[in-house]
């Protein structure tokens, strides 16, 4: 669950000045033909839950905003591989808290392209540490070339496809849900 509201409210005013645990350059091109990050999953049926979710949570503004964003999209086939009734309970009125926490999870500050987390993870002897809109830590590596996250209830989870450009981040195709504790 989320902990802390107004933690989180700092964090969506501040995102332009998050940052990685460790420096990302900067991709500063003309993205104004490109749709926002909302846009482009709205527009791609394997993330109809992702994007429900998002509006449950009322953060389709926020990441419809001028960011940037870099989103860690887990599809709707990654949903259903939760625990039955899972995402029904989070959709629900009453655990829009730990909606958001889960959803915040999936999102740094900043356009972080693969690239960038290739660096950062040779960077750092093998594995990056990334801060995550939640508050929390996600940890990157390189599994056969393969960008893999590991996530606080330390599951590894595999981008499949990344750096789907928006005019306001980027978004990288997860094959799970990441878990925040």
């Amino acid at each position: 669950m989320f902990k802390n509201t107004a933690r989180f409210a700092a964090a969506l005013a501040a995102a332009s000045t998050l940052a990685l645990a460790a420096p990302v350059t900067a991709h500063n091109h003309n993205h104004d033909s490109q749709p926002n990050i909302v846009q482009a999953a709205a527009a791609n049926d394997d993330f109809e839950t992702l994007v429900a979710a998002v509006q449950a949570a009322d953060l389709a503004g926020t990441l419809s905003g001028d960011g940037p964003f870099t989103v860690f999209a887990p599809t709707d086939t990654a949903f259903n591989a939760l625990p039955a009734g899972t995402v029904d309970t989070l959709l629900q009125p009453a655990n829009r808290g730990a909606l958001t926490n889960v959803l915040t999870y999936h999102v740094v500050a900043g356009r972080v392209t693969s690239d960038d987390l290739i660096h950062l993870i040779r960077d750092g002897d093998g594995h990056a540490r990334i801060e995550t809109l939640s508050g929390d830590t996600l940890v990157a590596r390189l599994n056969n070339g393969n960008i893999v996250l590991t996530d606080n209830a330390d599951r590894q989870v595999l981008v499949t496809n990344a750096d789907i450009g928006t005019s306001n981040g980027v978004i990288h195709v997860l094959d799970r849900v990441l878990l925040p504790g």
